[in-house]
Protein backbone atom coordinates (compact mmCIF):
# COMPACT_ATOMS: atom_id res chain seq x y z
CA UNK A 1 0.00 0.00 0.00
CA UNK A 2 0.98 2.99 -0.60
CA UNK A 3 1.82 6.22 1.73
CA UNK A 4 -0.78 8.72 1.32
CA UNK A 5 1.83 11.37 2.56
CA UNK A 6 4.94 10.74 0.74
CA UNK A 7 6.74 13.54 -0.31
CA UNK A 8 7.34 15.11 -3.61
CA UNK A 9 10.27 13.99 -5.47
CA UNK A 10 13.09 17.01 -5.22
CA UNK A 11 14.22 18.21 -8.48
CA UNK A 12 17.80 20.12 -8.92
CA UNK A 13 18.35 23.90 -8.93
CA UNK A 14 19.12 25.70 -12.19
CA UNK A 15 22.26 25.94 -13.23
CA UNK A 16 22.00 29.55 -12.93
CA UNK A 17 20.49 32.39 -10.75
CA UNK A 18 17.66 33.70 -12.00
CA UNK A 19 18.36 37.01 -14.28
CA UNK A 20 18.45 40.34 -11.73
CA UNK A 21 16.53 42.57 -14.32
CA UNK A 22 12.97 42.95 -13.55
CA UNK A 23 12.38 43.65 -17.49
CA UNK A 24 11.22 40.74 -19.59
CA UNK A 25 13.36 38.73 -22.67
CA UNK A 26 12.41 39.74 -26.14
CA UNK A 27 10.23 37.37 -27.53
CA UNK A 28 12.11 37.39 -31.01
CA UNK A 29 15.81 36.70 -29.63
CA UNK A 30 15.20 36.11 -26.35
CA UNK A 31 17.93 38.53 -24.71
CA UNK A 32 17.66 40.61 -21.80
CA UNK A 33 16.82 44.15 -22.88
CA UNK A 34 18.08 47.28 -21.46
CA UNK A 35 15.24 49.14 -21.97
CA UNK A 36 11.78 48.50 -23.33
CA UNK A 37 10.16 51.59 -24.90
CA UNK A 38 6.50 51.24 -25.50
CA UNK A 39 3.72 53.35 -27.19
CA UNK A 40 0.21 53.21 -27.96
CA UNK A 41 -2.48 55.34 -29.97
CA UNK A 42 -6.15 55.56 -29.52
CA UNK A 43 -8.02 52.30 -31.26
CA UNK A 44 -4.17 50.26 -31.78
CA UNK A 45 -2.26 47.88 -30.27
CA UNK A 46 0.57 48.61 -27.67
CA UNK A 47 4.34 48.23 -29.42
CA UNK A 48 7.03 47.33 -27.37
CA UNK A 49 10.42 48.26 -28.59
CA UNK A 50 13.39 46.69 -27.05
CA UNK A 51 16.59 48.38 -26.67
CA UNK A 52 19.22 47.54 -27.50
CA UNK A 53 18.32 44.28 -30.26
CA UNK A 54 15.95 46.94 -31.71
CA UNK A 55 12.92 44.19 -32.13
CA UNK A 56 9.57 44.95 -31.96
CA UNK A 57 6.24 43.29 -30.47
CA UNK A 58 3.15 44.29 -30.50
CA UNK A 59 0.57 43.81 -27.57
CA UNK A 60 -3.03 44.50 -27.61
CA UNK A 61 -2.51 45.35 -23.31
CA UNK A 62 -0.35 48.09 -22.10
CA UNK A 63 2.31 46.65 -19.51
CA UNK A 64 1.89 46.34 -16.07
CA UNK A 65 4.36 48.68 -14.56
CA UNK A 66 5.68 48.76 -11.44
CA UNK A 67 8.48 50.72 -9.79
CA UNK A 68 11.02 48.78 -7.23
CA UNK A 69 13.40 50.42 -4.79
CA UNK A 70 17.06 49.68 -5.55
CA UNK A 71 18.11 46.81 -3.37
CA UNK A 72 14.81 45.66 -2.66
CA UNK A 73 13.70 42.25 -3.04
Amino acid sequence: MRDPQSTPRLTAAPDHAPDPSPLPHCPVCARLPERISWRQRPGRPVLLVFDPCGHRHTSPAPPILAVTLPGAP
